[in-house]
């Protein structure tokens, strides 16, 4: 393990989907996915995430465009809050949706409108 990228990746995840979800995730990893958890830490949030080629918020806006084609809900909501917290607007969200719509189809825009809207009642509340 490259305990830099380890290092960088915790912080960037931390800022970006939470510090109280991330330390629940690590807290949980057992002999079955420990090992999972520090992949995710090191190479997804520090080898990828913290390369200087987009920025975080472009970052966001992608990964919501693709989590939606992927049809994966769970970590759609987890990164919609980390899209708010990287400066991307409801209304953009809103662009994003309806652009996949056209490209992932119909229903997979209608589930990530249903999630956008959950994860903006718990923001609002």
């Amino acid at each position: 393990m490259d305990k830099d990228l380890y290092d960088a990746g915790l912080k960037l995840r931390r800022e970006v989907v939470g510090a109280e979800y991330v330390d629940k995730a690590m807290a949980a990893a057992d002999d079955l996915t420990a090992d999972f958890q520090d992949l995710v830490t090191e190479y997804c949030w520090g080898a990828v995430w913290t390369r200087e080629g987009l920025s975080h918020r472009d970052r966001s806006v992608l990964n919501l465009g693709m989590l939606t084609a992927l049809g994966k809900p769970n970590e759609l909501k987890l990164h919609l809050r980390g899209a708010l917290k990287n400066g991307v607007t409801r209304e953009e969200i809103r662009e994003i949706f309806i652009q996949t719509a056209v490209y992932c189809g119909v229903p997979a825009a209608l589930e990530a409108f249903r999630m956008a809207r959950e994860v903006f009642e718990e923001v609002d509340k």
